[in-house]
């Protein structure tokens, strides 16, 4: 987490701390920062906005929830990065088989699939699909207030499943860029749970 000069909280790292004016967008000829976290499209397009925080955001969601790095151990998961590999195992419904225990343990499973299906809004691949870092903030804050509520009607488009060949291509880059990041599982010491304990 980084200031700005108005002492505004930043999700970013220091590969991406240059100094960019309040709604605006940079555009460099050198892409920056830690992979794992780095939005594809900010990849892609060499273009820094607020949406790229968003997506950086989601992945510490995931990490939050898996318990597991960005970038996971070679020759586990066929060599896929956390983020396919969460967007794989929901859209087989198979996600709590990857979710920290102590998150399934201590959290109701509503609360956790609101927070998951928030991680895979943030994840869409366009910028233009993701919700506001001050709309996840919000609905963040509603999900711990309402301590395993139903679950509001989504509000954005549910994510394109097509985007799996631009994802695979990610993957091969970040992971052979990557490949000293070679622990996929985060000590329980360094695992706060996401989700309030259950008092029921």
């Amino acid at each position: 987490m980084l200031l700005d000069d108005k002492y505004r909280s930043k999700v970013a790292d220091f590969g991406t701390s240059r100094s960019v004016g309040v709604d605006q967008t940079h555009l460099t000829t050198r892409v920056s920062g830690t992979f794992g976290y780095l939005d594809p499209e900010y990849f892609q397009s060499s273009q820094f906005t607020d949406k790229n925080d968003v997506y950086s955001f989601r992945i510490v969601l995931v990490e939050l929830l898996t318990g597991q790095k960005p970038i996971l151990e070679a020759g586990s998961n066929d060599g896929r990065s956390l983020a396919t590999h969460f967007k794989l195992a929901m859209k087989e419904c198979n996600c709590f088989n990857i979710f920290y225990a102590r998150v399934v343990k201590e959290g109701g499973k509503d609360e956790i699939m609101r927070v998951a299906n928030l991680a895979k809004r943030c994840l869409n691949l366009s910028g233009r699909k993701r919700p506001t870092m001050k709309q996840v903030a919000m609905e963040l804050e509603g999900i711990r207030m309402s301590n395993g509520a139903p679950a509001v009607q989504q509000q954005y488009e549910e994510l394109e499943y097509d985007e799996d060949v631009l994802v695979a291509t990610w993957d091969t880059v970040s992971t052979s860029t990557s490949s000293h990041m070679i622990n996929n599982t985060l000590s329980p010491l360094y695992v706060q749970p996401l989700l309030s304990s259950r008092t029921r």
